[in-house]
């Protein structure tokens, strides 16, 4: 999947390895983690695999720099991923797996994860607050303002996953406080 995410990210504009980076930390980052020897690593690949091209541009004073171009071979694999099997739901879930069993523990100790789980989602929706702003910052770089439509119902789907499981740890939290 992180190829995929690069072929995107590319399939809007050329880029070098560290602008990439700076790109998938604010937007991908946010439902993909990626570190930046797994982009470079992916990188190399995607080029052995003639879906990008490399350009070394030298500079003055400083280290050449790679920029890369996604080619018509990766352009293909991108749209190719995109329609295969359409959106897919993952039911599985390591948190409903702990839950399920979690009668098998300490009721507060039980709340005081629930607690957790819900602070935890509560600061990764703050940390979605800057999102808007990076939407706005990058609509520059493609050619169809439509195109940031899709952006928006991403970070709007994180929002709204996150609310969820916020109003469904707190209604956890209020159920097991209701019991002896």
């Amino acid at each position: 999947m992180l190829k995929h995410g690069i072929l995107g990210l590319l399939n809007y504009s050329e880029m070098t390895g560290y602008e990439i980076m700076q790109v998938f930390r604010d937007s991908l980052n946010f439902f993909w983690k990626a570190q930046t020897s797994q982009i470079y690593r992916e990188l190399t690949g995607l080029e052995k695999q003639n879906m990008v091209s490399k350009t070394v541009v030298t500079q003055q004073g400083k280290p050449d720099k790679n920029v890369y171009t996604i080619t018509q071979e990766g352009r293909e694999e991108l749209l190719r991923w995109l329609t295969e099997d359409g959106l897919k739901l993952n039911p599985r879930s390591m948190t409903l797996m702990k839950v399920f069993f979690m009668g098998e523990g300490n009721r507060e100790k039980n709340i005081c994860c629930f607690q957790k789980f819900k602070e935890e989602c509560e600061q990764y929706l703050k940390e979605l607050e800057p999102v808007q702003g990076y939407i706005e910052a990058y609509s520059n770089v493609v050619d169809d303002q439509k195109k940031t439509l899709y952006w928006q119902m991403t970070l709007d789907y994180g929002r709204r996953n996150m609310q969820c499981y916020i109003d469904w740890a707190q209604s956890c939290i209020e159920r097991l406080e209701e019991i002896d």
